[in-house]
């Protein structure tokens, strides 16, 4: 396939702040939507747009992220995830996010994931894993 074809493909995914997306740290009042869990979301909707235009036997995984959270947005309350890719290089993909709520943007910046194929990574994680029993513990 030809990846350049995935440049200017967007998604839009409408998510709600529940309790595990939230954070705990300053107490019931100030429960909002957390940075690891903004940037989770964007991840796995990145993952969803890709894997929309590429075949059942690749995959693709996260390479780089550069986030910007800029907005708070309480338990509860929904915020709209939109990707779009902008580049590729290689199998290289590099999206654009913006996270908003229904007032403000709440979270942009940008994430790249690199197209594998699956079965090639089964066997590089296999290679690993007999190659991490063979070497000294920290």
């Amino acid at each position: 396939m030809d990846y350049d074809e995935l440049v200017g493909v967007s998604r839009r995914e409408c998510v709600t702040v529940d309790a595990a997306r939230a954070i705990e740290f300053l107490g019931e009042a100030l429960r909002v939507y957390s940075t690891p869990a903004m940037i989770s979301d964007v991840e796995y909707a990145t993952l969803r747009l890709i894997q929309e235009h590429i075949s059942e036997a690749e995959s693709s995984v996260g390479v780089y992220v550069e986030f910007d959270h800029i907005g708070a947005t309480p338990l509860g309350e929904q915020v709209v995830i939109t990707v779009t890719v902008i580049a590729v290089e290689g199998r290289r993909v590099t999206a654009t996010a913006e996270v908003a709520d229904r007032v403000e943007t709440v979270g942009r910046g940008r994430h790249s994931r690199f197209i594998i194929s699956i079965d090639r990574h089964v066997k590089r994680l296999q290679d690993k894993a007999e190659a991490l029993l063979a070497a000294e513990s920290c």
